[in-house]
């Protein structure tokens, strides 16, 4: 018998992705102040994170933490069904229902979790999951890992998402969607989808992770901005580590089925509960959120700003109202390159290539928070303009990838092996496009 060596395949796999300008290294953080942030022993203001509300160093959310951590300690300690829910993780759980208007609201350790749970819960053998096309990497392999058949429809294609539905008329159907989407910016035509949904007896599923806080009257998300109940749209994702500034995701929507979840979803069940100082943090930044109309009005300040001056200057940018603002470069060198200029100048921003985002289409992922100033915009203008002249004359040619500016694996919708996988689906009539 002869294996497959791990090791060769590996080495093989990272040369592959050197070779293509794809390889990717974490940057090391030694401090954070508001927007500025300490890299490798360089100073920069940050551009490229998703604490939209700036509420991941608020006073208060902090003073939570420490308080709830003095008193009840720092571990959740054991699952949530056998000592681990506390106190504050039913506050919370209460506090988001109320927030976005829906009957039961259950706490997940990550968004990622939460998804998983979601799909595998509700679906299986012989039930569909139809997607659009550039929805999350956990969408995607929720769908592969219930065992479902995965069927993904053009990206932002309310009619291809009905074509896909209806191709598949046997078995249950969850129509799941980013409500923002986290590399283009752009919100889903959720009303439009939910009436494909309701046309198909299908369950309208939305993931709303760069939506709530940001987006909607009282920053309530996507769903409350397409003014959609929840009988039409039963499921809607909210992560704690984006807009609110901390850590978890929690799934709000049909008491029913959110109960179904809490008695039956693996994710759930079979890990440790979020630290109650740490609900007790995302309490404290929910009710800022509620309360705090002026970061969302800051932010869109900011972002009418920063698309009148890089329009202006001839970039590139995607249609897109949110904190997100992605500038297309094309091609991977030239987004890798850009970020090194940018860098050199004391901005981070971060360089996002393929399968990350399609091929060609190589971007910066520019992200706004409350803490930015009209003048820190200005001068990421200033700095762009810099970085495409000092590339036109040859600015960063023979720079390593070593240090390449990169967003995380964890946050884009797809990596190598989310390729190969659907890859391999293709080959059981899985993941076709309308």
């Amino acid at each position: 018998m002869s294996r497959p060596d791990l090791h060769q395949r590996v080495a093989e796999r990272r040369k592959q992705r050197i070779a293509r300008d794809r390889n990717r290294v974490r940057r090391l953080v030694t401090h954070r102040d508001g927007i500025r942030y300490e890299v490798d022993g360089q100073w920069m203001t940050g551009f490229c994170s998703n604490d939209y509300l700036g509420l991941s160093q608020q006073f208060s959310v902090i003073e939570a933490l420490q308080d709830t951590a003095a008193r009840e300690g720092v571990g959740g300690i054991a699952s949530h069904l056998v000592c681990g829910h506390h106190a504050a993780h039913e506050a919370l759980e209460r506090e988001l229902a109320d927030w976005l208007g829906a009957p039961r609201a259950l706490l997940f350790g990550s968004g990622f979790l939460a998804n998983l749970a979601v799909v595998q819960s509700l679906l299986g053998e012989g039930d569909v999951c139809v997607q659009d096309r550039l929805n999350h990497a956990s969408l995607i392999d929720a769908a592969l890992l219930a065992g479902c058949h995965l069927r993904r429809y053009p990206h932002g294609d309310a009619e291809g998402a009905m074509r896909q539905l209806r191709g598949t008329p046997d078995g249950a159907a969850l129509l799941a969607t980013d409500g923002v989407f986290s590399m283009d910016g752009d919100i889903a035509p959720l009303r439009q989808l939910a009436l494909a949904a309701r046309v198909q007896q299908a369950v309208l599923y939305v993931d709303d992770a760069h939506g709530v806080g940001v987006v909607g009257p009282n920053g309530r998300g996507s769903v409350a901005q397409a003014k959609l109940a929840v009988a039409a749209q039963p499921l809607q994702l909210v992560t704690l580590g984006k807009a609110l500034g901390g850590y978890g995701a929690a799934v709000v929507g049909d008491a029913d089925l959110v109960d179904h979840l809490a008695e039956t979803a693996r994710p759930y069940i079979y890990t440790t509960a979020l630290p109650p100082a740490q609900a007790a943090a995302s309490l404290a930044a929910v009710r800022l959120a509620r309360r705090d109309d002026w970061r969302r009005d800051k932010l869109q300040t900011l972002v009418a700003r920063f698309r009148e001056g890089a329009l202006r200057e001839g970039f590139e940018l995607l249609p897109s109202d949110t904190p997100i603002q992605p500038l297309m470069c094309g091609g991977d060198a030239r987004a890798l390159a850009m970020a090194r200029a940018l860098e050199a100048q004391g901005m981070w921003v971060s360089a996002i290539r393929p399968p990350t985002v399609p091929e060609g289409q190589a971007r910066l992922r520019i992200t706004f928070s409350a803490l930015h100033a009209e003048p820190d915009v200005d001068a990421l203008v200033g700095a762009l303009v810099w970085s495409r002249d000092a590339i036109a004359h040859g600015f960063g040619e023979h720079a390593s990838d070593e240090h390449a500016p990169d967003q995380h694996a964890s946050d884009e919708h797809a990596s190598d092996e989310h390729a190969s996988q659907e890859h391999a689906s293709q080959e059981h009539g899985f993941g076709e496009v309308a």
